[in-house]
């Protein structure tokens, strides 16, 4: 019999199939605090089952870069292919077909450590995700997301720069902040008003919470000697936000959705870099500026 889990991740409904007694369900307990039993329609939807794929077709896009997941994308008729593997040279592990548009998706796993499923659950729900939203006013982002007197605060910054251990000198040196999300942080625009919400995408940080925030801030993180923090203009927020949305932008309209959707966010929710040293002085400074205090 195949199971049905329906997931709601900053307001919008993602849903899972197995079978009931597949050890899928086994890897999915991150995704507990999101679970859901509205009717609402999905924005995506993803089924393990076995796959009878002929030919992938032509290779489109491949993300193999030393140090993160290799994601493969074919062209296949109507569809797409996507094969996974943990790391740039690793061998895949999972291979997932999906309709036109992302929104529907069926996966059939290689190898079926509890690992592999759960890194194949995670990247194959987080792409279906972040393309079946993007012209939802919705933006699927890398960061680091601290709350504080009622508002989130994200972290840009690439992998190693101090989004994270930001967010912990926050949570040390400034009263009442507390950890949201600590790398796939999902932001909405909502009645004209910026929310940003928890994902079960967390990376290493096991930090699961179905909760959402307005916006206060977006800061990105620059490792510096010196302590020192600006407001962008719209032009230089639009550019730093960009290159931290997630998204293949090769799916049509995915492009259009997040440049109309990072339009109307710069120009509703201040953006900043801040460069400094990973202490309490470069805590105190962010917060005092972002805050207004």
């Amino acid at each position: 019999m195949i199971m049905v889990n329906r997931f709601c991740i900053a307001g919008h409904i993602v849903e899972l199939k197995a079978p009931e007694e597949s050890v899928v369900w086994d890897a999915c307990s991150k995704y507990d605090p999101f679970k859901t039993i509205s009717s609402v329609a999905p924005v995506c939807s993803l089924e393990f089952a076995p796959l009878s794929i002929i030919e992938k077709g032509e290779m489109v896009y491949e993300v193999r870069e030393k140090g993160y997941p290799r994601m493969s994308f074919y062209r296949n008729g109507g569809g797409w292919i996507v094969e996974m593997a943990p790391e740039a040279d690793s061998p895949i592990v999972a291979v997932m077909e999906t309709s036109i548009d992302f929104v529907k998706a069926r996966m059939e796993m290689i190898e079926h450590s509890r690992h592999a499923l759960s890194f194949a659950i995670d990247n194959a729900l987080m792409l279906l995700f972040a393309i079946s939203t993007a012209a939802l006013d919705t933006l699927e982002i890398h960061s680091s997301v601290t709350l504080c007197d009622g508002k989130g605060y994200a972290f840009l910054g690439k992998s190693g720069t101090g989004k994270s251990t930001h967010s912990r000198l926050w949570r040390e040196f400034v009263p009442g902040s507390e950890l949201l999300n600590d790398d796939n942080p999902i932001i909405r625009i909502i009645d004209g008003e910026v929310w940003i919400f928890g994902s079960p995408w967390s990376g290493k940080t096991p930090c699961y919470r179905n909760l959402g925030a307005p916006l206060g801030a977006v800061v990105r993180i620059s490792q510096s000697p010196d302590n020192k923090i600006r407001r962008l203009p719209l032009v230089e927020a639009y550019a730093s936000m960009f290159s931290s949305c997630s998204a293949f932008r090769a799916v049509p309209g995915t492009a259009d959705g997040i440049h109309a959707t990072l339009s109307k966010l710069v120009s509703l929710v201040p953006m900043y870099v801040l460069d400094c040293r990973p202490d309490s002085e470069a805590a105190i400074l962010c917060h005092s500026t972002v805050c207004g205090q």
